[in-house]
């Protein structure tokens, strides 16, 4: 492994400020030394079928404590129920011991791959074209080594935060109903996880179909993953001898009502953020619709053109949707049972039984029975996106990127953020990373993320954890 002199490495990231808004001809030698170590974890496996997090975790203690992190500082926990599925926790103290740290947070788990789907190995870091090809190449790989490295830039350069800073890299993000190491972590090691707030995946930049950045994102707040199961039974009997009772029919009236409705509209802070700041970029009539929805939430008018995207539809109300359908038991028969999985996305701070009663009144058929499925994930209101959070971001995107704005979002989807929140540790998604519009691939068929983006990002997140962490 590469080593350098503080001053060289202050010296480098003065250089990546300045740099980093035009395409490098070559890497730098503290690009290169990351580079090992970005392809050092992408090629540790850490699929739930075959992979451990374990070892990825232990790969990563090894270089913290090569670059000088003590025994005492660095903690592969692994838990009982499989030895694969280990995390990594590692402290850098701060100078105000009264102060709680910074949580740097990311999962090391990635999404199953098959070798015969991909044109390459998925386990095996390619550069090729300007990007970096792999399975976690993106999701969420690139923050765990860019966190990871940075720990040790911290270290190797003496750094001397005024707030601790705690990096975590925690396993089963993916595959929560086998088992999820934030989770775990706060019910079982709960003293790991305590931060004053945490850095997480779930916002990165947009790039525009030329490659030229259009906003960078933070995330604050995601909706609530809840599925329902809707039945109905009925005697059945022969289908010689229709009737109006009957199973499907109920099922297929309830859903029809589902499919016209709407929920109410909702704006939190961060929606309100988003559409403020993306009302001016989008321009035209989405772009005035938007603007004139952060001021007026009740304007209607704006409303209906907002949500024509489904994507910002989802980010300013709870959406509901009939995913899977199982009904009858014979061709000949009328349906003694039916049955339909409705998926919900609720927004952050709303109660799920509340949702359920809000289902049974739109299906509007006492034949219709709602149950929720799986174990329900904690509601909590979004974090705040307070000056001390937007501050710092603000500051690093304007010289690393003169002239593209910082966007805030209420995230769709879910991460290990909606387990942090409900413990009390607000939880961002920031990651200074620009992806291609279509998304790169994450979760699917040869994932990317360029070149560029990656190390950009890194000395982004490199800086601003720089002055969160010397902020009161």
């Amino acid at each position: 492994m590469i080593r350098f002199t503080a001053a060289a490495v202050a010296a480098l990231s003065a250089a990546a400020l300045a740099t980093s808004a035009s395409a490098q001809t070559a890497p730098r030698p503290d690009q290169l030394a990351f580079r090992e170590l970005y392809k050092e974890l992408i090629e540790t496996n850490t699929t739930l079928s075959v992979g451990s997090c374990t070892a990825a975790a232990e790969k990563m203690a090894t270089r913290l404590k090569a670059a000088g992190y003590g025994d005492k500082a660095v903690q592969v926990i692994v838990p009982p129920q499989d030895a694969r599925w280990g995390a990594l926790i590692a402290d850098l103290p701060g100078t105000d011991a009264k102060l709680k740290p910074v949580m740097l947070l990311a999962h090391i788990d990635v999404v199953e791959a098959k070798r015969s789907d991909w044109v390459r190995d998925p386990f095996t870091l390619v550069e090729e074209g300007g990007y970096f090809y792999a399975r976690g190449a993106s999701d969420d790989k690139a923050m765990a080594a860019s966190f990871t490295d940075n720990m040790i830039r911290y270290k190797k350069e003496g750094f001397k935060p005024r707030r601790g800073l705690r990096l975590a890299l925690t396993c089963g993000e993916e595959s929560p109903d086998s088992f999820n190491g934030v989770e775990w972590l706060l019910a079982n090691r709960p003293e790991v996880m305590k931060a004053e707030f945490a850095l997480n995946e779930g916002a990165g930049g947009r790039l525009d179909a030329k490659g030229e950045r259009v906003f960078l994102g933070i995330q604050a707040g995601e909706k609530v993953y809840q599925d329902y199961v809707l039945t109905v039974t009925n005697p059945g009997g022969h289908s010689s001898r229709p009737v109006k009772d009957n199973a499907i029919y109920h099922l297929a009236g309830a859903l029809s009502r589902l499919g016209a409705y709407d929920f109410p509209i909702k704006i939190n802070q961060a929606t309100r953020f988003h559409f403020e700041r993306m009302g001016p970029i989008e321009g035209g009539e989405t772009g005035a619709a938007m603007t004139a929805l952060a001021k007026d939430p009740t304007n209607s008018a704006a409303a209906a053109i907002v949500a024509r995207d489904p994507s910002r539809n989802s980010m300013m109300r709870t959406t509901c949707v009939a995913t899977m359908l199982n009904a009858g038991h014979a061709p000949n028969a009328l349906p003694q049972h039916a049955e339909a999985n409705v998926n919900c996305r609720i927004l952050p701070g709303e109660d799920i039984q509340a949702i359920r009663a809000e289902l049974e009144g739109v299906f509007a058929d006492p034949a219709v029975k709602v149950t929720l499925v799986g174990k329900p994930s904690p509601v909590t209101p979004p974090p705040a996106l307070t000056k001390a959070i937007l501050g710092p971001a603000e500051k690093v995107a304007a010289k690393m990127w003169p002239g593209v704005p910082l966007v805030p979002a209420m995230s769709t989807g879910a991460t290990d953020g909606r387990f942090t929140n409900a413990a009390g540790v607000p939880t961002y998604g920031l990651s200074g990373m620009f992806g291609d519009p279509d998304g790169g691939g994450t979760h699917g068929l040869n994932e990317r993320i360029r070149v560029r983006s990656l190390y950009e990002g890194r000395d982004f997140l490199y800086e601003v954890v720089k002055l969160y962490a010397t902020q009161k």
